[in-house]
């Protein structure tokens, strides 16, 4: 059975249960999701669904998008992402809703991290920074050297320095699902999920149960 959901994250709030304790929650606006193909191993060669999600303008898709989904009968979708498994359960056209988690179920949301721009070797990966005395006025941030000496005589390729920080895929996994709507399309996960609000984001079935 199909266990997956597009959706778009909404923001955070809290819910207490019996004991009066407060947790962090999650909202996503998951689904409708609509749909789109099925993927066959005979035909493509593995088991997957082809999900739909968040209806636009047809001008703001390709000709091939647009008939993808005209020939599923289906709204011009501007999303669409693929979720495998062995056992669809679903047709084509078919809208698939929050309902397909249970409450206390275990799930990963896959997100695109907020990013933050250029940023340097403290911010990015908490280097601790130069000494503050001994004359050093104007290295407190700096990385320092990082270069071997006569052998290789170079910096390393992938070695931890200032860049580009944030707007990454991120995968947070076994989030608990404490709050399912389906009238208003709601999930809600106990923790945080990347991205800011109103990005989008995949919900899977917990790999790690």
């Amino acid at each position: 059975m199909l266990k997956g959901l597009i959706g778009k994250k909404i923001g955070m709030t809290q819910i207490f249960d019996e004991r009066g304790v407060a947790y962090p929650v999650t909202l996503i606006e998951a689904g409708p999701c609509y749909v789109t193909q099925i993927r066959r191993p005979e035909i493509e060669g593995y088991s997957a669904v082809q999900l739909g999600f968040g209806e636009t303008q047809p001008k703001r898709l390709t000709g091939g998008e647009l008939g993808h989904l005209k020939g599923a009968n289906l709204p011009p979708l501007h999303v669409l992402r693929e979720f495998r498994t062995k056992t669809p359960g679903v047709a084509v056209g078919d809208v698939v809703k929050a309902d397909v988690f249970a409450l206390g179920e275990r799930v990963d949301v896959i997100g695109t991290s907020k990013g933050k721009g250029f940023a340097g070797g403290v911010k990015r990966y908490h280097f601790s920074g130069g000494p503050k005395t001994h004359g050093q006025s104007d290295r407190h941030r700096a990385p320092g050297s990082n270069g071997s000496g006569t052998t290789p005589g170079r910096v390393y390729k992938g070695s931890r320095r200032p860049g580009h920080l944030g707007s990454d895929r991120v995968t947070v996994q076994s989030l608990k699902v404490v709050l399912v709507d389906v009238e208003r399309n709601l999930i809600g996960v106990h923790g945080a999920v990347p991205g800011p609000k109103g990005g989008l984001v995949v919900i899977n079935e917990a790999r790690k149960q």
